[in-house]
């Protein structure tokens, strides 16, 4: 099955692709990963987005695509893949749909209220890298403001802060929410709405691919 993800930023994207790619033995995609790969191994593709991001422009779509197709060629694709963080608005869509149909869209609804206390809550110790939500018992720290594992300081990243998150909601809803109607009018967009219950969207996604 070739997938794409879409969902608001924190929706858990990430979270659900990697319990995706286990359950299905298909590989995710991430475009960032998959350019910064391709300039790394210095493939055409690879240099001709270096040249735009070396200047500071975005990449251009068709380069991004023609990455993804060259990807999807690789045989650890030969059964699918799953495409998180593209498409980001409906010419993109258009674009890879002309290049490498997509067999499902999958959309995670959840509240942006929710998104937001989620991504506020979240804390990142500097030193170490891990991760807490100081708004569930379950991933709390142990000692307020204190890392379990090293002991060092956790902060809240900018990224994290609620005016950052509802300024990236609005560009969401704005540029890459239309996606979903696109999907919708090729028959192949399926919706699961969630919470904060992880083994229940699991669940609803498994369902919905009929997996």
């Amino acid at each position: 099955m070739k997938l794409v993800l879409l969902g608001a930023p924190g929706a858990g994207k990430g979270t659900l692709a990697a319990v995706l790619i286990e359950k299905m033995g298909i590989p995710s995609i991430s475009t960032g990963n998959m350019l910064r790969e391709a300039i790394k191994n210095g493939t055409p593709l690879g240099l001709s987005a270096k040249k735009y991001m070396d200047a500071g422009d975005l990449v251009p779509d068709e380069v991004v695509i023609g990455m993804i197709k060259e990807r999807l060629a690789e045989p650890d694709c030969a059964n699918g893949c799953i495409l998180d963080g593209f498409p980001r608005n409906i010419p993109q869509a258009e674009a890879l749909e002309k290049v490498v149909p997509m067999d499902c869209a999958l959309s995670i609804e959840i509240a942006d209220e929710t998104i937001v206390n989620r991504m506020s809550g979240r804390r990142v110790c500097l030193k170490c890298g891990a991760t807490y939500n100081v708004n569930s018992a379950a991933m709390a720290p142990k000692k307020e403001g204190t890392c379990d594992k090293c002991g060092d300081e956790i902060v809240i990243r900018k990224d994290d802060a609620p005016e950052t998150v509802l300024a990236r909601l609005a560009t969401y809803h704005e540029q890459t929410e239309p996606v979903k109607g696109y999907y919708e009018k090729l028959g192949k967009l399926k919706s699961i709405a969630i919470d904060n219950d992880f083994e229940r969207t699991k669940k609803l996604a498994f369902e919905a691919l009929g997996i």
